[in-house]
């Protein structure tokens, strides 16, 4: 059934987009002179799990929050504490977290009051709903072959909100056990030192719980906690006599449905940011795969997925260069919707 819902399209260069009608228009924020700024980069927009009023924008220009569905934003307090982690990387006892660039945002489902940022580099925490930050010891390995790694995604692990997952471009995947305090590097996830590419992050609960995580070539499981990972590939785009170890698709990110585990969805495609894409689907919690069929083939990889808990069955997908796709159904059938942005890096939905 569809349902009424507002869609945030954060994008590089162009700011921040709202559709208060299911997508079908989208009010550019800058356009009223409301924040964020009109032009600035927006790579993360969460919503609040607890108030689809809630809305977070990380930008180049800080994190922002909407309290009504994006109608109307506001810049958080983002001077830094003045303790800083004893080997942090910065040298100034305070930090502007609007010269930061923000690669992902993420609210613990728990405490809400608690708020993760990924950057480049590093993590940083507020527990005060965004009035004060600070940095979080991740001593990411700073001679990746990309220069400085990015922490493009922040998972609060559903079994226990004091444990947090971290992905990073290119530096693999770190987990903490005591709320961000401190933080361990986990096994690499594939061979390839570019496996350490980490875009995509999930949690299927079960008895042993399976870690999932995307990158370049494919999506890497673990069913002990991140201590060892098995590599997953998707078949290479047009090629239908494919094998294992023949090469595979490029996986961006993974979604999983938040009432129903074992339907998950990855977004790939022939490279990044290449010039196809495609959705692949689960319905057995990642055992077999299949392609839902799109009406027009997606232009570049597919980039992410918004949806929301309490419309689980509405989701949203994006490519990098700028289509939308929308399912009424957890990604069973998917619409093309008519607006097309430049280079999207972020989509989130909110029920109205």
């Amino acid at each position: 059934m569809s349902q009424d819902f507002t869609m945030y399209v954060g994008t590089v260069g162009g700011g921040l987009s709202v559709s208060s009608d299911s997508g079908a228009n989208f009010q550019h924020m800058g356009m009223r002179g409301t924040l964020p700024p009109s032009e600035c980069d927006v790579r993360a927009v969460t919503v609040y799990p607890d108030n689809p009023d809630r809305v977070l924008a990380g930008t180049n220009a800080g994190v922002y929050r909407s309290e009504n569905r994006g109608q109307s934003w506001e810049l958080l307090d983002s001077q830094m504490n003045t303790e800083w982690p004893a080997q942090s990387h910065r040298t100034s006892d305070q930090w502007p977290l609007q010269n930061v660039e923000i690669w992902s945002v993420t609210v613990d489902p728990v405490d809400t009051q608690t708020i993760f940022v990924g950057a480049r580099p590093g993590i940083f925490r507020s527990k005060d709903d965004g009035r004060t930050w600070e940095e979080l010891p991740l001593n990411v390995r700073m001679d990746g072959p990309i220069g400085t790694p990015r922490t493009t995604i922040v998972l609060v692990d559903p079994r226990d909100h004091r444990t947090v997952w971290a992905g990073t471009e290119v530096d693999a995947v770190y987990r903490s056990t005591d709320g961000g305090d401190s933080w361990t590097r986990m096994p690499e996830v594939g061979p390839q030192r570019m496996a350490g590419d980490i875009h995509g992050l999930a949690i299927k609960p079960g008895d042993p719980a399976t870690t999932f995580c995307t990158t370049p070539h494919g999506f890497s499981t673990s069913t002990d906690d991140g201590a060892s990972w098995d590599l997953h590939e998707f078949p290479k785009f047009h090629e239908p006599d494919w094998k294992p170890g023949d090469g595979s698709a490029y996986c961006r990110t993974i979604f999983m449905k938040t009432d129903n585990p074992d339907v998950m969805l990855v977004g790939t495609g022939n490279t990044i940011p290449g010039d196809i894409g495609a959705i692949r689907r689960s319905c057995d919690g990642g055992k077999t795969w299949v392609v839902p069929k799109l009406a027009v083939t997606p232009n570049s990889v597919l980039y992410g997925f918004g949806s929301h808990a309490l419309i689980p069955d509405t989701i949203v997908a994006h490519t990098v260069n700028g289509y939308l796709y929308l399912s009424n159904n957890g990604g069973e059938t998917w619409d093309k919707l008519p607006k097309e942005f430049g280079h999207i890096r972020a989509v989130a939905v909110s029920p109205n």
